[in-house]
């Protein structure tokens, strides 16, 4: 008969055991000790005694590093003998709680420690994921931690998922822990729009728009500083960061937009005060806080105007307002940016992040850590994406 015309349930027989062995046990059976055959000696029926008791002092290591931070408990007994290592250290219990992970005593020769990850954040992240990182523990022993009230965030019981930012004060059973968190430097990009580009990310009749020729963002999106009309070209300033774009666009900022404006024919006297003075539009009082004189030839003159609003056509519309066409409208300054002469149009460059921390308000980042620092800006073009 083959293999294959073998039956499949083939009756059950007993084999004879042997000394010490149930009939039918497969494998070598277990001892009182909870021990595998083959440990000590036999005894006089043949079965294997069982382990040698334990000493008071010895002790099975631990499963994980919880109690090198005092999160088990430190009564004597088996499975401690990390505790009463670091207990008998403390100078007679000196502190209520054991030394943290940042002060633990050296390592028992032979015996290897997980090093702490020398992590440096610049957003807020999950408590636990940053206390694993600092070496404390698993991050799902971290979340067993929380849950028994043992983790506090200023002052408060923390709670699973619960993120930490800078200025947060983490405590691990009443232990400091030091994190420390970066600064996070916005990314701004310098850009020149040239006429015929719309500052929308849609546009109903298709024009292009200035979006798509900016760098692509692994993470958030750019944020367009102020806008440019389709006809206007000059200046035009984006940044990932929210808090920055409104520090730049909000009106009791007041940083001023200059432009370089070519108007047909000239002003005279009269026309000069009532642009400085103001002007009735339809949305209000409009003027301007500075108003030159920029030369010219022929019909065409140029002026150079600043002013500390942001309306939509507010330049065009004033001149308008007294009889004037404006046929060249350029912005060659926002804030303290000015446009770079070696910009030409449609092309971008990233703001350095001396000069990015100078408009954000944010301190110099510290090079001396042996960081290069970023490369001088070059004017970029980026082309087009395909709509």
């Amino acid at each position: 008969m083959s293999t294959s015309q073998k039956p499949k349930n083939r009756p059950f027989k007993a084999k004879s055991g042997k000394p010490g062995q149930e009939s039918g046990r497969q494998g070598p059976p277990l001892d009182q000790g909870g021990g595998r055959r083959g440990r000590g000696r036999p005894d006089a029926e043949g079965n294997r005694g069982g382990r040698p008791p334990r000493g008071e002092d010895e002790g099975r290591q631990p499963k994980s590093n919880a109690s090198a931070i005092g999160l088990s408990d430190l009564a004597p007994g088996r499975g401690n003998w990390r505790a009463k290592r670091q207990a008998a250290a403390i100078a007679g219990g000196a502190s209520p709680y054991p030394l943290a992970s940042s002060e633990l005593l050296p390592a028992v020769e032979g015996e290897r420690r997980r090093k702490p990850e020398d992590s440096t954040y610049t957003e807020p992240q999950r408590l636990h994921k940053v206390l694993a990182a600092a070496g404390i523990g698993s991050r799902r022993e971290i979340e067993e931690w929380i849950v028994a009230g043992r983790i506090s965030v200023n002052g408060e019981p923390a709670d699973v998922g619960q993120k930490v930012g800078p200025g947060d004060r983490v405590r691990v059973n009443g232990k400091l822990m030091p994190i420390r968190f970066a600064v996070r430097i916005p990314r701004v990009v310098i850009y020149h729009k040239p006429e015929g580009e719309i500052v929308s990310r849609d546009d109903p009749e298709g024009r292009p728009t200035v979006f798509d020729r900016l760098p692509n963002l692994r993470k958030g999106r750019w944020i367009a500083v102020g806008r440019l009309d389709f006809n206007t070209s000059g200046l035009l300033l984006f940044v990932n960061d929210g808090d920055l774009a409104n520090k730049l666009m909000h009106p009791r900022y007041e940083l001023d937009r200059e432009y370089a404006v070519r108007i047909l024919g000239e002003l005279d006297e009269a026309q000069r005060d009532v642009l400085l003075k103001g002007i009735e539009l339809e949305d209000g009082i409009a003027r301007f806080n500075t108003l030159l004189d920029g030369g010219g030839e022929g019909a065409n003159h140029w002026y150079r105007v600043t002013l500390s609003e942001g309306r939509n056509r507010e330049v065009r519309r004033m001149f308008e307002a007294l009889g004037l066409t404006v046929s060249r409208l350029m912005r060659v300054r926002y804030g303290p940016v000015v446009l770079p002469s070696r910009l030409k149009r449609g092309m971008w460059e990233d703001m350095p992040v001396e000069q990015v921390c100078a408009l954000a308000g944010l301190p110099k980042p510290d090079t001396a850590g042996g960081k290069g620092k970023r490369t001088a800006p070059q004017p970029r073009r980026t082309q087009p994406q395909a709509r």
